[in-house]
């Protein structure tokens, strides 16, 4: 085993030798970030906290990590950044070495505002100390108005580039992008593709058409992209290219991002975002169908398969000084696809394994491609079971709230099913590029090499994850749920059978000729049991 072991890392000094890189100049990824200062925007997201503890924990040189953070429903800059260092995936750090917190130090200020919204004094502190920047800031609401989509995604992305342009030393600017910003197309490539709009027009178009007539004209602006998100995500990698000038930039394209895989704990997440709203629902046993192509191939990405890489690029980027942005797309579809069908399916058996509580029924589920039959069975399975439910709630005095869930769950969905009827194509040749100039131990340490992913793994973690840390449901109440979920089993075998059978009776009662057909059917049976001994 050790001698195996022995012949994989000489083998990875070799290949990495051959890249072009050599060994005694070649200066480690947390060597790189040893006394300098980051700026994140976004750093409160979801994303944006995994980026934070990974360089707290794996760069520990690093000088300091400045958080664009604004006030948010009545919780002040500072009670925020302590809510974001008091989680769960800042343990170890808190364990091992708390002192490091410290060097996360908050910058009051908005990505919708001039500036962003920065005082003159942090201006000054950012522009005379930042070196990297990861622009992570964005809203991820595919539904959202176009005019706020625009000021968050596009005209805070220009608001942050001005100040790039003042900042004395920067070495890199990563901005954090999604594969989907290009979903017209079913190839993309590392490109930044010419937009349909001139994205200067759109922003004057925004700020002199009133908020209602710009809602009407959004479906025909938008075109053949699903929402505003897709829009101005392709607009903002347009402009970033036409206002970066000399700036070393890197633009870093994300699939559809869920928990981690491994770090900083297996299964981490903190949304119900994209496929995880509905995938818990159907755990709860409230959803059973949705539109999708089962054969689809699903391109989802772990969280800290994203972050490395972004920690990674701004390394690269810093090295090589690109005359132009370097494109990153970080997917699986490639390289280690799964499907639409295999992911569900895979998910549900998890969640029979490991159930949560207060589940109403034994969780199944499924994709289905003929619009009227789903809706149909959308009906039959979530809506009236809900009334139901809601009735009884109101019986026993209790607050109604499956209708209103149901509701948040038919949007979920309706944001969802474009991507779950189509398909793309990512290609990911500067991912795998970039690979080959890390040393063996950097790769080990900011591995994003989505290769090295098992579904079977990684899916079980993301069931047991979002157990613990959206429902917050202890693993000691496993063996309880397990026996309830066994006994739901029966109760749903049991009511098919009697459904089965209930139908069966209707049917017969109102049709002479299905009578005259089972009657016969009856006659050949027992016709054939009489001749069975003489065989």
């Amino acid at each position: 085993m050790e001698s195996t072991r022995t012949e994989i890392e000489q083998h990875e000094v070799k290949h990495f030798s051959a890249s072009g890189s050599n060994l005694n100049d070649y200066v480690s990824i947390p060597q790189f970030y040893t006394d300098r200062s980051v700026f994140i925007t976004g750093g409160t997201g979801f994303m944006g906290k995994v980026l934070v503890e990974k360089l707290l924990r794996s760069c520990p040189g690093i000088k300091n990590i400045y958080l664009l953070i604004r006030p948010k429903r009545g919780q002040e800059v500072k009670a925020r950044l302590n809510d974001l260092l008091g989680a769960p995936l800042f343990d170890t750090l808190r364990r091992e070495r708390p002192n490091d917190l410290n060097k996360v130090i908050p910058i009051y200020g908005d990505i919708t505002l001039e500036k962003l919204g920065i005082s003159e004094n942090d201006q000054a502190l950012l522009c005379r100390t930042v070196s990297i920047v990861f622009h992570s800031a964005a809203t991820v609401k595919f539904d959202e108005k176009l005019k706020l989509s625009v000021a968050i995604n596009m005209l805070g992305t220009k608001r942050l580039v001005e100040l790039c342009h003042r900042m004395m030393s920067l070495d890199a600017l990563v901005h954090v992008s999604t594969a989907y910003c290009n979903c017209d197309r079913t190839e993309v490539s590392e490109v930044i593709y010419a937009p349909p709009y001139n994205p200067n027009d759109i922003i004057s178009l925004v700020e002199w058409l009133p908020e209602n007539m710009l809602d009407d004209l959004t479906p025909s602006l938008i075109g053949k992209r699903p929402n505003t998100y897709t829009f101005t995500k392709a607009l903002a990698e347009h402009m970033l290219l036409n206002e970066a000038g000399n700036l070393p930039v890197a633009i870093v394209r994300p699939s559809i991002v869920l928990s981690s895989l491994n770090e900083p704990l297996p299964g981490w997440l903190d949304n119900l975002n994209g496929p995880t709203g509905i995938v818990s629902a159907v755990g709860k046993g409230v959803f059973k169908t949705m539109m999708g192509n089962e054969q689809n191939i699903a391109d989802l990405i772990p969280v800290d398969i994203v972050i490395n890489l972004m920690i990674a690029t701004a390394w690269r980027t810093a090295t090589i000084k690109p005359s132009s942005p370097t494109i990153y797309n970080c997917c699986t579809g490639l390289q280690k696809p799964i499907l639409w069908g295999q992911f569900v399916s895979k998910s549900i058996d998890y969640m029979r394994k490991h159930p949560m509580e207060g589940v109403f029924w034994y969780p199944t589920g499924t994709f289905r491609l003929n619009a009227p039959l789903n809706a149909t069975l959308a009906f039959l399975l979530h809506i009236i079971p809900a009334h139901f439910l809601d009735l009884f709630s109101r019986i026993l005095g209790k607050r109604p709230i499956m209708v209103k869930i149901q509701g948040k769950l038919c949007k979920a969905v309706e944001c969802l099913t474009y991507f779950t009827t189509n398909q793309w194509r990512f290609k990911d040749d500067n991912v795998r590029e970039l690979i080959t100039h890390l040393s063996p131990k950097d790769r080990d340490l900011f591995d994003f090499d989505v290769t090295h992913i098992s579904w079977e793994r990684y899916l079980e973690g993301y069931v047991l994850g979002f157990r613990e840390y959206l429902f917050k449901q202890s693993a000691d109440t496993l063996p309880s749920c397990r026996r309830h979920m066994w006994r739901l089993y029966w109760i749903d075998q049991i009511t098919k059978l009697l459904a089965i059978i209930f139908f069966w009776r209707f049917l017969m009662k109102r049709s002479k000729k299905l009578r005259d057909v089972w009657t016969k059917f009856l006659h050949l049976l027992i016709q054939m049991a009489r001749l069975i001994p003489f065989l």
